[in-house]
């Protein structure tokens, strides 16, 4: 099985956003080193604590720091774009970076209310028109338009030798039907989700048909994971991202991933176990955190899992990836 990571971006309270993206290009490196198969950055805008709100110019900066990892979007929002710009971009990347680009696109705002209205004048009607947009933009990918299309004599140049690889992110039933009807991977995302995430992938599978270049279902699912030497050091790592996501919830935005210090005097404060609710996260020692991925993978019949890790210190942060890599790749 391989291992992924979706990054997104997180900025620590204290540091800047430019340091939250140099630790984005530093992780994607690192990645790189410990063998996971792909790096992915998300798509945010105006979230606090959030740094990336351009995965596409991202991904030009990460390409050349690194050799052979691939890269990609997790995920462009396509109900905000246009496909033929989308596709020009991407495939301008794969031609930069031949054979290592992936494409995934998702619905999601991404964003508040007012940050959606602020980038398109109808998100809403993006979101309809999102399996319209999806199949123009598979078009210009894969060059296919039938000659009496209005596109069909315009080209998403440059065209690169091996195009980005396109995947469909979601987690609903609704994309994991429209991966299988357009032919595309599929990547579920459980750490964001409590719907039946294995029944929507079983039904991705039944429906699959395939098209273009892949002939077979192939799934990614994305946990969340916070993995240290002790659990009870990891539980102290995943003290800053509860507290965040609690707040975030809330809509009282933290600008940055509290300190551990901080986390822990909240949670005193209010005489709150933090754990009493499960949170939609592994987390543990290595022998632990890789002992639960694999019985993910088992259940949700998942080709890769991709982590998506949210801690305060960016060291802690590359610490936990690397623990997982010596420990689940080995």
């Amino acid at each position: 099985m391989k291992l992924s990571i979706l990054d997104q971006a997180p900025i620590s309270a204290g540091s800047s956003s430019q340091e939250a993206l140099e630790a984005s290009v530093q992780l994607a490196q690192s990645a790189e080193k410990m063998g996971y198969t792909r790096y992915w950055i998300a798509e945010h805008h105006d979230l606090p604590g959030l740094a990336c709100s351009s995965p596409e110019i991202m991904l030009s900066y990460i390409g050349a720091k690194t050799n052979k990892i691939r890269i990609g979007a997790g995920a462009i929002l396509l109900p905000y774009y246009q496909p033929y710009k989308v596709a020009e971009q991407f495939n301008l990347l794969a031609t930069l970076f031949p054979g290592r680009i992936d494409l995934g696109i998702g619905r999601a705002p991404g964003g508040s209310a007012e940050a959606a209205m602020a980038l398109s004048e109808n998100f809403l009607e993006g979101v309809r028109e999102m399996p319209k947009k999806a199949g123009e933009l598979l078009h210009f990918l894969n060059g296919d338009f039938s000659e009496s299309h209005m596109y069909s004599k315009i080209t998403a140049s440059p065209v690169p030798e091996i195009g980005p690889e396109p995947w469909i992110l979601g987690t609903s039933r609704k994309s994991a039907l429209m991966a299988a009807e357009n032919g595309t991977a599929y990547a579920f995302g459980q750490f964001m989700s409590d719907k039946d995430g294995a029944e929507i992938i079983r039904q991705y599978r039944k429906e699959f048909k395939g098209r273009g270049k892949l002939d077979k279902p192939k799934v990614l699912l994305t946990v969340s994971a916070i993995c240290a030497e002790t659990t009870e050091q990891a539980k102290d790592l995943a003290l800053s991202s509860l507290l965040w996501r609690i707040m975030e919830e809330k809509g009282e935005g933290i600008q940055g991933i509290p300190s551990i210090e901080d986390s822990k005097k909240h949670f005193q404060n209010i005489h709150q176990d933090p754990f009493i609710k499960k949170p939609n996260l592994i987390l543990g020692n290595p022998k632990d955190v890789a002992n639960e991925l694999r019985k993910i993978k088992e259940k949700y019949q998942a080709d890769e899992i991709m982590i998506v890790t949210i801690v305060h210190s960016y060291e802690d942060r590359r610490k936990s990836y690397e623990l997982i890599a010596k420990e689940f790749l080995k």
